[in-house]
Formats: C-alpha cells, structure tokens, sequence
C-alpha cells in the first residue's frame, strides 16, 4: 500500500483491490482473495465498527453449498465447529387444522443427521467478527468505521477512486484496480451504474430475534413425536411452520437465542398485518398459535424487528472486465425459502475471486467476465422459478411435501454436484458439462408449473405424517453422491445420470398425479389430467419414465384423500411402478409420509 495527499482526500491510499462492505459476503470474499492470491493488497471498508452477536442479519441458516464453501474453501472450520451450532437440517411442518397441535402436522425433515457434509447455523455477528479479526492478523486492511461517500469507475488507466470519510472526519481516498460490491441493500454499483431489475416475485419477510433458546420439541410430550427422531435434536433445525402463502422460521443461534421470522405472499397476507411487532404476534396468534405462546412467554427478551418489504430483486451485471464486480446482496437476492442467501455468495465470490485473480496476474479476462456473468445467472435464473408463483403451494401439506423432496434432490444432483467439484468457474472450458445444463431447464420448469397446476386440485386436510429426505434411495444417492472426488470425465457421467434419474422421477410423479385424477370423483380433477396430457413438456417426461421405468424406486402416494387411517396413524400407500396405480401395504408407523415424494422407503 502506498500513500499520498490530494486536494481532495487528506491520503489517497493504492491498493489491488478494495471490497465495499464488511459483512459476510464482503468478508469471506476477501479471505478466498486473499488464500488464492496472497500477495494481493486488499483493503475493506466498513461503516460498523463491530457487529453485536446475534447480529440483526438476514442468512443464519446455511445449506451444503455454503457450508463446503466455509469448511473446505475458505478453511474456517475450527470456528464453525466450535464457535457456531451444526445444523440439523432444513425441516417443515406442514399446516394442519389450526395448528395448535404440531404432531398433527405432516412433518418432513431429517430422523437422524445426515449422511455427508454437516451444514450450520450461523451468529452471524460472531462469525463476521471472527473473519474480520483473521484477515486483520493475515494482513488484510480493514478500514471499520468507515463512511464510502463516492466511487468512480475509471475507463482510463485501470485505477478507480473510492472516497472514504473516516471516523475521526478526515478524508480518506483509495486507488484500486478491482472495486468489489459487497454493500448489501445498498448498493452502491448497482445504483451507480443503473443495473436493478425487478424479478416479479412480491413477498415480504420480517424477523426479531429472542434472548432464550426456545425448543420446538417442547411443544407437545408426545412419546411416538419425539422418538421419530433417532439421532439428533429437532430445535437444530431450520425449522419450518408453513401454511397457504406464508412461512415462519425458527432458527437457533450459538449465543443462545433465536430467530424467528415471517415470509409472507403479499397477495394473500398484506404487508400491513405483520410489519410491526404487535402486529406480527396477533398474525401468530391466528396462523401458527404455538409459536405465538412460546414467543409471548419470552416476549420480554425481545431484541430487535425488522422488515423487508418486496425483498427478492434481481440486476443485469453481476461482473465487468472493467475492473468491478457485485456480490452478495449488492448483486440478487432471491428468497430465504431453503436457505440459498449463502449457496449465492459462495457461487458468486468463486467467480469473482477466478475472474481478479487472473486479471491481477496479467490475464485479459474481458471474455472470462462475461462467461462467468453467464454462469451465475444461468444458476440463480434457474433457481427463481422455485419461487415465483409459489407461495399458495405452501398451504397443501402432500403436494409441498413433493416439491421440497423436488427441489432439494435437484440441488443436491446438478448445483450442489457441481460446486463440490468446483466447476462452475471451469464451464468456459467445459462444453459437454455446458451442453449437459442445457437440459435441466427442460425438466425443472414444467415440473415447477406441473406443482402450481397440482395445488389447484388436490384436496387439502393431510396430517400426521413423518417424510424424511433418506426415505427415497435417490435422495440417498445424489445426496451422498454430490460430495465426491471425481475426475472430469466420471463428473459428466454422473452428472448425466443424475439428470436421467430426474427426468424418470418427474415423469413418474406426473403420471401418478394423471392417474390419480383420472380415477376422482371430479370432474375438476379429470379436466386437468387432461390438460396435463395435451402438456408436451410434460408428456415427454413421462414417456422418459414409461421407456425406463424406477428399477429401484418407486414414488409413493397416501390414498386419494390424503388422511391418516387405522387410529390417526397408518396411511394408505400405493407406489407406482407403472402409470397406474396398484393398491399395496405400507409398514404402520408415522413415517409413511403424507405426500407424493420419491423413492423406495428405507
């Protein structure tokens, strides 16, 4: 770092690069820079001095992308194993009645912890604290208390200018070759630059964070509940308390606290019912009465509420050979809804750190910036349509059930596959694996419309049942199968199968559900199946599975109207090997699952 006097900063100071924000994206962006690169001068600037624990930040809950980013990329393991909580899954309790009973509600979550790659829940105070004070002790320049006044891109000499004021009221200025976005809500490229861009997915969220521990497993005494779960502790969990258009998360913390939240549809739960406290616990009281109580008992321990209105938002560049990149919320932001805040950091710092690394060595990366802005809207695009328009589906216990076993066994077979092979920065080089990804749009996106056509029509009133993600052998498979270390041309294979295996899976769900309506009582049902049938899309997934069937799965189905039996209890099950359905006997027990999910039971 060198320094000198301008007119009009008191120093100007140059470095390689200087990252705009000192929250979690920005940090860990600077620590992968700095293990890639080393000799790399980095500074980043900061407004906060240090952040509280517990701190009021949204993406707590991390999923198996992040968590290999943080344990196996950047390293930060002996932190997260002894400073942080090991996550318990991502689990969902599905509305039933008026949810004053949560063993009633189908559940869906793991009964003992899982096989491969642990996942966390992160104080994310404590953790950006303990980022900022590893870079500092590694030499990383962190300028805290310090207030970005104004950026300029230069087009000249490769040297931007960023103008700081610090805490004691000087000025202070920075040179850089890379300026990377890590601002947050902020923003401050993206509203330099002119580069927002709605989405069209409307929900709300609010959150607040209680000083107690409260444990879900308190909520009932129930001896056959609480011995679902053979190894691990359901208040580890992101647990989910879902209903029509909405979500709650419970998500415990390392300082001994919680956060709760409320996701909310706008068009089916107006902004104006929860954006306050008060107001967000009589939401409570009418929507999920158990949470309400547990946080009406602690309510004097409330720390913090906040809001986000319309949260999800999208943007047209993520990355420039110019010399600057977005990153974290500076850059998108989807959904909270499975936890992928952390998947898209984790994806986009890879990019950024291959695409500086490079430049900072003499490469010219002007063709490098614009695949790597391909490759991560090639993701992210594909991850918003688990989203939009999908919010009602919450409220229908069998068919949400379906779309979580869906969506989590597609992340685990292609983006998780693909991470923990560390390809996505390698795609420019890799046309098969290209051509490969081509196809997941094909399967994905008329499932996820198939899911929206399915809530319309299937009855409501599931309850009782335990789904766990290892019931079906191909979760087991790509879930297991994801974190391996395999050359390049087993990867494709793999790969391949994996999509096959989905296309025969979605094909077998869509002939389950036909066959189904066909055989109602209604003439609502019929109607769709057959607009179902006249779906090519859809069609050519089900000849896909009709040509190659499930060798060793089999979808499973409760009985048509969806409720428990034998004493509240048993289902009726029929798995599928064939597009008709041939009635058969499940096993007694909670975990014959209130929905229509994959796989043979284990």
């Amino acid at each position: 770092m060198t320094e000198q006097k301008t007119s009009d900063d008191d120093t100007v100071s140059a470095f390689d690069v200087v990252i705009m924000g000192g929250g979690a994206a920005g940090l860990t962006l600077a620590m992968q820079l700095h293990k890639a690169r080393p000799d790399t001068s980095i500074v980043v600037v900061e407004k906060n001095t240090r952040a509280p624990e517990a701190a009021h930040k949204v993406g707590e809950s991390t999923v198996d992308i992040a968590s290999h980013y943080m344990r196996d990329v950047l390293e930060v393991e002996p932190h997260i194993t002894s400073r942080q909580l090991e996550k318990f899954g991502l689990r969902f309790f599905f509305t039933q009645a008026d949810n004053r009973d949560i063993t009633r509600r189908v559940e869906l979550g793991h009964a003992h912890r899982p096989h491969v790659g642990a996942t966390y829940q992160l104080d994310r105070g404590r953790f950006e604290n303990y980022l900022s004070d590893e870079l500092a002790a590694r030499g990383v320049d962190m300028w805290v208390g310090h207030r970005i006044d104004k950026v300029d891109i230069s087009d000249a000499d490769g040297r931007h200018h960023v103008g700081v004021t610090a805490p004691d009221g000087t000025h202070r200025g920075i040179r850089a070759r890379w300026v990377l976005d890590a601002s947050g809500r902020t923003a401050l490229l993206k509203r330099k630059f002119g580069l927002a861009k709605p989405n069209g997915h409307q929900v709300n969220a609010v959150w607040f964070r209680i000083d107690h521990p409260i444990d879900i497993d308190e909520w009932s005494s129930l001896p056959s509940w609480h011995q679902r779960i053979t190894d691990g502790r359901r208040r580890l969990s992101t647990n989910h308390l879902v209903g029509e258009g909405y979500w709650v998360w419970l998500i415990p913390l390392a300082s001994n606290s919680i956060s709760v939240g409320i996701v909310a549809d706008a068009a089916i739960h107006p902004f104006e019912k929860i954006n306050r406290f008060e107001r967000a616990l009589t939401w409570l009281r009418e929507h999920e009465p158990q949470c309400a109580e547990a946080v009406e008992t602690h309510r004097d321990k409330l720390l913090d509420f906040k809001v986000l209105r319309n949260y999800s938002y999208g943007c047209e560049q993520v990355y420039s050979e110019q010399g600057w990149c977005l990153t974290g919320e500076a850059g998108i932001f989807l959904d909270p809804l499975y936890s992928p805040g952390f998947d898209v950091i984790s994806l986009s710092n890879g990019l950024i750190t291959d695409l500086v690394t490079r430049a900072l060595d003499g490469e010219d990366v002007s063709e490098l910036a614009a695949i790597h802005n391909n490759v991560f809207f090639l993701v992210t695009d594909g991850w918003l349509p688990i989203y939009k328009d999908q919010y009602p589906i919450l409220g229908n216990a069998r068919v949400m059930s379906a779309k979580v076993i869906w969506d989590t066994g597609v992340y685990w077979a292609v983006a998780s596959l693909l991470f923990h092979h560390d390809q996505f920065r390698r795609l420019g080089d890799r046309p098969r694996l290209v051509a490969q990804m081509a196809r997941i749009s094909t399967i994905s996106e008329p499932v996820q419309r198939f899911f929206r056509q399915w809530y319309d029509v299937e009855p409501k009133g599931h309850a009782d049942g335990f789904v766990t993600y290892y019931d079906y052998d191909f979760m087991t498979r790509f879930h297991e199968g994801m974190a391996g270390d395999l050359p390049d041309a087993e990867l494709d294979r793999r790969f391949a199968a994996n999509l096959d295996e989905l296309e025969r899976i979605a094909g077998e769900l869509v002939s389950a559900v036909i066959a189904e309506c066909d055989a109602a009582d209604d003439e609502v049902r019929r109607r769709q199946a057959d607009r179902w049938r006249a779906d090519k899309a859809l069609m050519r997934l089900v000849d896909v599975y009709r040509a190659h069937g499930t060798s060793q799965d089999a979808w499973i189905t409760v009985g048509p109207d969806g409720l428990a039996r034998g004493g509240g209890r048993d289902f009726s099950v029929r798995p599928h090997t064939g597009d008709t359905a041939v009635p058969a006997q499940e096993p007694e027990g909670d975990r014959a699952a209130g929905a229509l999910a994959g796989g043979q039971s284990r």
